[in-house]
């Protein structure tokens, strides 16, 4: 049996047959029961959804009778199926573990990536023949909710997008989708004037200005800058020749069914730039971008292949890798998505298992893949890329100009040679050339830079006799091979020796590398003049105008006359002594950090092959000296797994192993207590700072502490101000935890102050961040909102973006106290996402607490109980309390003294009371004694709790907002029932909250 909710409420047999419900009364039955999706509805709340003031003569009599009609109507249309509704103790529900219901279908297809497909789902309104019953408002609200939320997510066209801003004007989330959506289509005028009208509705009706994000959003798309789904496609600096009908073939595939595409074929036949331009034509089909990850650095020789290869597909996602479950995160971000794999032949295998599995969980990704052998996994489409078309012995003129290769040819030609053409006397010698050439683009291309000195004449004699000295010395290799080799090894020759010297060398930094960088490899103080005259040959490949490489036919080339000249092992270490000098001159700490964060994001493999080399030679003093450099770094760029794998490959180093120490807290590891003792005694300043703040969030407050204070003497007496602010900004996080306000207020003030002066990006966010909590606390609702948001545009404007996702969250939090929840489910949801794809555990959990806040504040309780369930079963599997611990059990409580379950109410409370006081947290032990107050049945104690707390916010100028009154209010209104209230309540005024809560202990 399956049921229908989205739309009217209306059952289909399995066989798709329309089960008939009569009776308006039944079929109220059958829609209260599928709101609860499963779950058992007391009999007495069926009545009073059903009849309200209207009650039968036998209400309970005659709802049992409903339900027989139900069963009877199910029973009818398929036998055996009046058994789905269920009757027990706590009531009646229906059974949808055996039957099925089109909203929890929406969830599954929408969490499996497939956002039209649930939309599909969609009949109309959800329970549109019901709509105006209140039994139904609060699962209408989330379903419609949860629908629109998909739809801002959903390719949809203008006009369905037009459609609902009309029906949702002040749905910022949907404005967005709809701006982007025009301005896609051209209508950049019309995208502009939606803005304007969304901030005038926002502002008349509601006395708001539009969000950060959506006036972020029309000044990207004033400037024309709106940034589209994520796509790291290299841009193509010449025109793809000769392919018209392979994109054509490739696109179709792509557009169709085949999930794996991969091209196959030899060296420099174009494999690259087919995938890229093939990509390039279909990305607009993928919601969540194109992204190309390059293997070419990922090499058998890694200490593990796996992890290089998954560090580089994270890096090309921006993504941090904070877990172990690795594979699974990354398919948990894919979405929509194409993945451009290039360059799989040196680690073939290892790409084929973890294509595998990526695209086993994520249903929305297909992936395009380059090799020169296929990934050999099933349902894989391979595409064998040809040369280009070459001409025929006896071709006419006008038949050789339409070949391929002679077109591109011909336009590299011109392009080295100014005047260069296609004429009757270069036709023949140009035709000749293509063929001895096989049509290969690069050995192409290689060619053409040739022709201002030597003419295709020249050329041409030359190829032949280059032909003939090899013919016997590449037989082992295919033709097409064959050919290649022998262009790039007549290239190899024209160059003189200061050329070769330094194009060899370069084969051994992996993705390119700096033109100071190459000086260094190659012992020559400057190579910058024969970088140039190499980039002219087409031998080396410029990129960003700031780095070089080499192609991978000639890298493999290269490599291969260094060997022969003896030179690989000198270069190779020449490789790892500069880039250990490198990471140890990177200024992390102050003004220059945006700028070396770059510098060092772009050189990230040539540090993995350093370390690699440096273990595996056993130059462990090296290896120290890198990764310790190195480990700020992978903090700031979140890659605490990375982090983790580099610094066990040095053991037994005591700075190492600090750093070791702190990551494993960060990773949430069981034995991070056990390598902190190990290390902690030879710890220096830094080193106890960074325990003391990556330890903090396991709950060992009073431990951090006393490694901060330690550390604190020791950066003063160094004179150490970096050091000074991030111990500040790390006590501010304390005290935000005591709600201690004056020294909250203290430290984070002169945190930030500290690190303005430095100039240091990440300080600025620390200090802002808390800054920003203190003025949350005492009611600056406006200035909290200011500082956040400057933090916000602080993490964006460099990277930082597991900041970014925590500054969002704390904006949610602020949103919530301000009463704002449309907005505080806008940063809610997008801090999730970020801290998500991060792996940011601490902050996903503060996103999730403004989810869950705003849940409830708009009445969907049932969504608030979900959220805060997850998050206090996730603390309760650690180790320790867990910061969060005490709001959410008082949250959680709050809802289920709003769905009178009062004893499950008082246990949560009494619960979040032990947590706060173990964090000696006044205003969390407020809270829980105030949530106390509200559901004990003793309503003597009630007031003498209600005193008590009184007593110790206004001693302590604890702010309550606005929002936070009708907690408070239901805890009185129950209290005041108490025959000596006042007396109770001045008595409690007396008490400290831990002799109040000793009251109740005691009973």
């Amino acid at each position: 049996m399956r049921f229908g909710v989205l739309g009217p409420v209306t059952a289909w047999t399995d066989a798709g047959t329309p089960v008939v419900i009569q009776g308006l009364k039944v079929r109220a039955l059958l829609a209260d029961l599928l709101v609860h999706e499963g779950r058992p509805v007391p009999a007495d709340r069926l009545i009073d959804h059903l009849w309200g003031s209207a009650l039968p003569g036998n209400p309970s009599g005659t709802l049992s009778a409903k339900v027989s009609q139900l069963r009877r109507a199910f029973e009818d249309a398929e036998p055996g199926s009046r058994s789905l509704v269920r009757s027990g103790p706590a009531g009646y529900s229906i059974d949808l573990e055996r039957g099925s219901c089109d909203a929890v279908r929406f969830r599954e297809v929408v969490a499996a990536g497939a956002l039209e497909e649930a939309l599909g789902l969609w009949r109309g309104p959800a329970y549109a023949d019901f709509a105006d019953e209140a039994f139904v408002e609060t699962a209408v609200a989330r379903l419609t909710d949860e629908r629109l939320s998909v739809c801002e997510r959903a390719d949809l066209s203008v006009a369905d997008l037009s459609d609902l801003v009309r029906e949702h004007p002040l749905r910022e989330g949907l404005r967005a989708a709809h701006m982007r959506a025009l301005y896609r289509a051209g209508r950049q005028s019309e995208a502009l004037a939606s803005f304007d009208e969304a901030r005038s509705l926002l502002l008349e009706e509601l006395g708001l200005d539009p969000s950060p994000s959506l006036v972020a959003l029309q000044q990207s798309i004033l400037t024309q800058e709106l940034p589209h789904a994520r796509n790291n496609l290299p841009a193509q600096l010449t025109e793809l020749i000769g392919r018209d009908d392979a994109l054509a073939e490739l696109g179709a595939a792509l557009c169709g069914t085949a999930r794996l595409l991969t091209l196959t074929g030899p060296g420099g036949v174009g494999k690259t730039r087919l995938a890229l331009g093939a990509a390039a034509a279909v990305a607009d089909r993928f919601a969540d971008g194109v992204v190309l990850v390059e293997l070419a650095a990922v090499t058998p020789d890694a200490l593990s292949v796996s992890n290089a290869l998954t560090d580089a597909v994270q890096a090309a996602l921006d993504l941090r890798d904070t877990g172990e479950a690795i594979v699974d995160r990354l398919a948990a971000v894919m979405g929509s998505r194409l993945l451009v794999l290039d360059n799989c032949e040196q680690v073939v295998e290892e790409v084929a298992v973890l294509a595998d599995r990526l695209l086993a969980a994520a249903p929305g990704l297909q992936v395009l893949a380059t090799s020169r052998e296929p990934l050999g996994l099933a349902g894989e489409v391979v595409w064998s890329v040809p040369p280009l078309v070459i001409p025929g012995v006896d071709s006419e003129p006008e038949t050789v100009q339409e070949c391929s290769a002679v077109q591109l040819f011909v336009a590299r030609a011109a392009a080295a040679s100014r005047g260069f053409a296609l004429t009757s006397e270069t036709v023949a010698d140009v035709a000749v050339l293509c063929r001895r050439l096989d049509g290969i683009p690069l050995a192409l291309e290689l060619a053409a830079t040739r022709v201002r000195a030597l003419g295709v004449r020249g050329l041409v004699a030359r190829l032949d006799d280059r032909f003939r000295l090899l013919a016997t010395g590449h037989r082992g290799a295919a033709p097409r091979q064959q050919t290649l080799h022998a262009m790039i090894d007549w290239s190899w020759e024209l160059l003189d020796p200061a050329e070769q010297s330094v194009l060899q060398r370069l084969a051994v930094p992996a993705d390119g590398c700096t033109a100071e960088a190459a000086a260094a490899v190659c012992g020559t103080d400057d190579v910058l003049d024969v970088l140039v005259r190499l980039v002219d040959r087409s031998l080396v490949v410029p990129v960003d105008g700031t780095r070089f490489r080499l192609l991978e036919s000639v890298a493999a080339y290269c490599m291969d006359k260094l060997q022969d000249a003896g030179e690989l092992e000198t270069v190779r270490q020449r490789h790892l002594e500069y880039y250990v000098s490198l990471a140890e001159a990177a200024e992390l700490f102050g003004a220059e950090q945006g700028r070396w964060l770059q510098l060092l994001d772009e050189d990230s493999a040539n540090f993995r092959t350093a370390l690699d080399r440096a273990v595996a030679t056993g130059q462990l003093e090296l290896a120290e000296r890198l990764v310790v450099a190195l480990a700020w770094y992978w903090f700031l760029r979140g890659r605490h797994l990375e982090a983790l794998r580099s610094l066990e490959a040095v053991p037994g180093s005591a700075r190492a192993g600090v750093w070791r120490a702190g990551y494993l807290y960060l990773l949430g590891r069981p034995e991070a207590a056990v390598e902190r003792d190990r290390w902690i005694d030879a710890a220096d300043a830094l080193g106890q700072w960074w325990i003391g703040y990556a330890a903090s969030d396991a709950g060992d407050l009073a431990g951090c502490q006393t490694l901060l204070d330690s550390a604190l003497k020791r950066f003063e007496a160094d004179g150490d101000q970096w050091g000074v602010g991030a111990v500040l900004a790390a006590r501010a996080k304390h005290a935000h935890v005591r709600a201690d306000l004056p020294a909250l207020y203290d430290d984070a003030f002169r945190s930030i102050t500290i690190f303005r002066a430095l100039g240091d990006r990440w300080g600025v966010l620390q200090a802002t961040s808390w800054f920003g909590a203190h003025a949350e606390l005492v009611g600056d609702f406006d200035e909290a909102e200011r500082l956040h948001l400057e933090g916000v545009a602080a993490a964006e404007e460099i990277g930082l973006w597991p900041e970014l996702a925590n500054e969002l969250g704390m904006l949610g939090w602020t949103s919530i106290r301000q009463g704002r929840y449309d907005a505080a489910r806008s940063y809610g949801e997008r801090a999730v996402r970020l801290a998500t794809e991060q792996g940011q555990r601490a902050t996903q959990a503060l996103a999730e607490i403004v989810l869950a806040f705003a849940a409830r504040r708009t009445g969907a309780l049932d969504e608030a109980s979900e959220r805060l369930q997850v998050l206090i079963d996730v603390a309760r599997q650690q180790q320790e309390a867990v910061l969060y611990l005490s709001l959410v059990l008082d949250e959680l409580g709050f809802v289920r003294e709003l769905q009178g379950r009062l004893a499950d109410a008082l246990e949560l409370h009494v619960e979040a009371f032990r947590v706060s006081e173990e964090f000696d947290s006044l205003r969390g032990m407020c809270w829980a004694l105030e949530g106390i107050a509200g559901c004990h049945p003793d309503k003597t104690l009630a007031a003498v709790l209600l005193g008590c707390t009184a007593a110790t916010r206004a001693s302590e100028n604890y702010l309550r907002a606005a929002t936070e009154t009708e907690d408070l209010d239901r805890a009185v209104a129950a209290a005041a029932s108490a025959p000596d209230y006042q007396a109770a309540y001045a008595r409690g005024a007396e008490l400290s909250p831990v002799e109040a809560f000793a009251l109740l202990v005691r009973q």
